[in-house]
């Protein structure tokens, strides 16, 4: 409901991990819309050995997400078939801040922000750091400031819109990795709207 997602309308599930909100999305619109899952290409593993495909390849083969596409692409310089109306990520922004990864985060918020109809809604969750915390928090607890977000969000041209609290959690003390097994599934995470000026 905070997104808005309608029948009929293109979701880009950016960074979809399992596919949780891929399923969810793939639902809402419908058959007469389209949920893009935006996946990063598989990279061998360190002993060469190739990973299993995405979940979202599962996903997208079954009958009953038939409107799910699978997009393998560089979140860096990525493009939709057609623009979406919502894109979305769940506990991933982060990410693009690990250093092993080492994304240029302006080029990524840059293709996001062109692969979405003018007008059109960008959502991000994720994990809460402390507010004042570095950006290299994501290395070791994999949260982040949201004041980082939307600065570097508004920086590559998006409007803020507003925030969800529906998974705001004031017990976490922020001072926990989010795989700690006492707050795992517990975190305090914020819901951050954008959008695209028309």
């Amino acid at each position: 409901a905070f997104a808005g997602i309608k029948p009929g309308q293109t979701v880009g599930d950016f960074l979809p991990g399992g596919g949780y909100f891929t399923r969810i999305f793939a639902k809402a619109v419908g058959p007469t819309g389209t949920v893009y899952a935006i996946q990063p290409p598989a990279q061998p593993r360190p002993d060469g050995s190739t990973p299993p495909p995405p979940a979202v390849v599962a996903i997208a083969a079954d009958p009953a997400y038939a409107n799910v596409k699978v997009v393998s692409t560089s979140p860096a310089s990525f493009a939709l078939p057609t623009p979406a109306d919502i894109i979305w990520t769940s506990q991933n922004y982060h990410d693009l801040h690990l250093k092993r990864l080492n994304l240029d985060v302006p080029s990524v918020n840059k293709a996001v922000f062109a692969a979405i109809k003018p007008g059109g809604l960008y959502i991000v969750l994720d994990h809460a750091a402390a507010p004042g915390s570095p950006v290299e928090v994501a290395d070791t607890l994999h949260r982040i400031d949201p004041a980082i977000v939307r600065r570097e969000l508004e920086a590559a041209g998006f409007k803020y819109e507003g925030e969800s609290t529906v998974l705001r959690n004031p017990a976490d003390d922020h001072a926990k990795g989010v795989f700690d097994p006492t707050l795992r599934g517990h975190t305090d995470q914020f819901i951050y709207k954008f959008r695209k000026p028309k």
